[in-house]
């Protein structure tokens, strides 16, 4: 039985990337139904069409009831078995996180370091390591339970942009490889 996952995305989609191309050589046994962002003009776009997976656009509106309304309806209308926001940077309604799973990758070996400048934050604080996260959302700020870690040395050298992209690599690996065991177990437990 196949899973269905839709990926909330807000910039270069490197994340949304690795996930579409492990459900495509069947590393996930998943299907990426969708890329919803709130960026109509983020990299991510480009990316989806080119893997040929359908791009949600939902850009931010002035009342923001209503785009977590319509955002819950879209979700539910694509009634996914796992919502991977993957460096979507927008806070997620408590109906939303309640009604579906899901979880989030940060570039932090939470709880140290959360919130949008984690990369920052670490060198900023001198951090000798960090790394990258992947965890449930829960209705906090990169607060829900860590599900897997993996740890990335900081380096004398590093420039916020250069240890960003180290990170990034292991945190596409480590998406990837957690997504494949949460929708194995979820297919184990239904038998």
């Amino acid at each position: 039985m196949s899973r269905n996952i839709l990926i909330l995305a807000s910039g270069t989609g490197s994340l949304a990337e690795a996930i579409i191309v492990a459900t495509q050589s069947g590393e996930i046994s998943g299907n990426v139904i969708g890329v919803l962002t709130d960026q109509p003009d983020a990299q991510v776009v480009a990316k989806c069409a080119v893997l040929e997976i359908p791009i949600i656009t939902h850009p931010m509106s002035s009342d923001r009831k209503s785009w977590d309304s319509e955002l819950f309806l879209i979700a539910q209308s694509l009634n996914p078995s796992l919502v991977v926001s993957a460096g979507f940077m927008r806070i997620l309604a408590p109906e939303f996180i309640s009604t579906f799973k899901v979880i989030n990758s940060h570039p932090a070996l939470l709880p140290k370091f959360p919130g949008a400048h984690a990369v920052r934050d670490a060198l900023a604080a001198k951090a000798s390591v960090t790394g990258a996260t992947i965890h449930w959302v829960d209705s906090g700020i990169d607060t829900g339970k860590v599900i897997a870690q993996q740890e990335v040395q900081v380096l004398a050298d590093d420039t916020e942009a250069v240890l960003h992209e180290r990170i990034k690599i292991v945190e596409r690996g480590l998406i990837v490889a957690t997504i494949s065991d949460l929708l194995s177990s979820m297919e184990n437990s239904d038998e």
